[in-house]
């Protein structure tokens, strides 16, 4: 997602400038310390971000094919990037993995979807999804080692950008100039977060006036009515069995050669087939 990187160099430089007016005034070897663990945390974050784009080459196979290491370096790396460029949470964070996961053929388009459901479902960051995607791939580390590789990766960067700007973050939030650009970027991820909600989600999920009634009930039991979100998981699990079993048997043609809900999240030859 470009403008998730956009966004978050945007973010990196406000911060820098900002710690020339929000440094307090100490000694030299109060001030070193704190220093040291944002230059570190820095150093670490572009390195892991730029280092695999550097390695990786050096671990392809003869027939240039990525082996076993070079697949889970690819791995760390794609959730390592998705984690590093995207600012406002877990939703933005959905078109980037489906650029990283589905657009190479890791993961079919509908385990995706349905990965990001079951995310949805539990409580907790919604960056966990990492897990599931991680042990769902096709290429080897998959499983246990997958879901490890993925979801350390995905949750390293900011671990790194928090451990090091927190000694500043106090000083920052309170200067009026910082406040006023993390109200615009804010702002800039809710229009984000709603083209996230239109793509993939809406356009892979709301096929036809059934899934919208579907998705319409939902939205009113959560609000109006109030009920438990695991309630409404249930209900509308239930509903989209019952949709998907009364849907024309053209339309899951369609389907299957990938035109249709599934097709607009897949990245795939839509050649109709011979």
């Amino acid at each position: 997602m470009p403008t998730g990187g956009v966004l978050f160099t945007a973010v990196v430089a406000l911060f820098g400038v900002g710690l020339n007016y929000v440094v307090p005034e100490q000694t030299f070897g109060t001030l070193l310390e704190p220093i040291v663990s944002l230059a570190v945390a820095l150093i670490l974050f572009a390195g892991l971000l730029v280092g695999p784009t550097l390695v990786g080459p050096a671990l392809l196979a003869p027939s240039g094919a990525a082996g076993p290491a070079g697949q889970g370096l690819a791995l760390f790396d794609a959730f390592y990037r998705a984690g590093a460029l995207v600012f406002g949470g877990g939703h933005v964070v959905l078109p980037l993995l489906q650029a990283e996961v589905v657009g190479p053929g890791w993961i079919d388009p509908a385990r995706f979807l349905a990965g990001y459901g079951a995310a949805q479902a539990v409580p907790g960051p919604l960056f966990t999804v990492a897990a599931y995607l991680g042990a769902a791939v096709g290429p080897v580390p998959h499983g246990l080692p997958g879901a490890v590789i993925a979801l350390v990766a995905i949750f390293l960067p900011g671990l790194l950008l928090v451990y090091g700007a927190l000694p500043y973050w106090d000083g920052l939030r309170a200067r009026p100039r910082a406040q006023a650009a993390m109200r615009g970027t804010n702002a800039a991820v809710v229009g984000i977060l709603g083209a996230a909600l239109y793509d993939p989600v809406w356009v892979s999920a709301v096929g036809d006036a059934r899934d919208f009634a579907l998705a319409v009930l939902a939205f009113v039991l959560l609000t109006a009515g109030r009920a438990p979100p695991w309630i409404v998981v249930l209900l509308t699990a239930a509903g989209g069995l019952e949709v998907g079993e009364h849907r024309g048997p053209r339309h899951r043609a369609l389907e299957d050669v990938g035109i249709g809900r599934t097709g607009d999240l897949a990245v795939h030859d839509r050649t109709p087939p011979l």
